[in-house]
C-alpha cells in the first residue's frame, strides 16, 4: 500500500502538519480516521499529558479499533486515538463547555507536539493511546502555534483533519 497523508490545521491560526498514516502499524485505526475524514472540532490543550492538542468527536468507526500500536510515552509528532465513556469524561474537572453524557462514547484525536508527555491521569491511571499517524512536515510551526494555544488560549480555535 502506498503512503497516505493527512493534514492537521489549527484554522484560526492558519498552522498546518502534514501527518503519515501509520497503517503498518495500526492498520484498523487508520482505516477508520481515514473513511471518517475530513473532521473538525474545537481544539483543547492536554491538562495532565502535557504537550498535547485534541479535539473530540462522536464514535466515527463501524467498530471500535482494538489497541494496536499502543503507547503512554508519546513522541513529539505523534498522532494518536483514544475512545473513552461520557462517565470517563463527564467531570466538570475536564472543563468541557458541553455537556458528555455518561451513555457516550467520545473519541479523542490528539496531536503531540512536544517531548515529554506521560499518559497517566490521577483519575484513572494509565491511558495507552494508539499511535496512528506521525507528522512528516510543519511540527516545527505546528509546535510553535501549539504553545500559543496554551499561552493564550483555545477559545474559538478548530482543529481539523483532512486527506492531504
Amino acid at each position: 500500500m502506498a503512503d497516505r497523508f493527512v493534514t492537521v490545521s489549527l484554522e484560526l491560526r492558519d498552522v498546518h502538519c502534514t501527518v503519515r498514516l501509520l497503517d503498518d502499524r495500526a492498520p484498523l485505526t487508520c482505516a477508520a480516521v481515514w473513511e471518517a475524514l475530513p473532521l473538525s472540532g474545537d481544539v483543547y490543550h492536554a491538562k495532565y499529558a502535557r504537550n498535547e492538542i485534541y479535539a473530540l468527536f462522536p464514535p466515527f468507526a463501524s467498530t471500535e479499533p482494538p489497541l494496536e500500536n499502543p503507547t503512554v510515552t508519546p513522541i513529539p509528532g505523534d498522532l494518536c486515538y483514544f475512545s473513552f465513556t461520557g462517565t470517563e469524561l463527564g467531570t466538570r474537572a475536564y472543563g468541557y463547555d458541553r455537556e458528555v453524557r455518561p451513555d457516550a462514547t467520545v473519541v479523542d484525536l490528539a496531536l503531540f507536539y512536544e517531548r515529554n508527555n506521560l499518559l497517566l491521569n490521577g483519575d484513572v491511571g494509565w491511558v495507552p493511546g494508539i499511535v496512528w499517524g506521525q507528522v512528516v512536515d510543519g511540527l516545527d510551526r505546528m509546535a510553535g502555534a501549539c504553545n500559543d494555544l496554551w499561552r493564550t488560549g483555545a477559545a474559538g480555535e478548530r482543529l481539523s483533519f483532512r486527506r492531504a
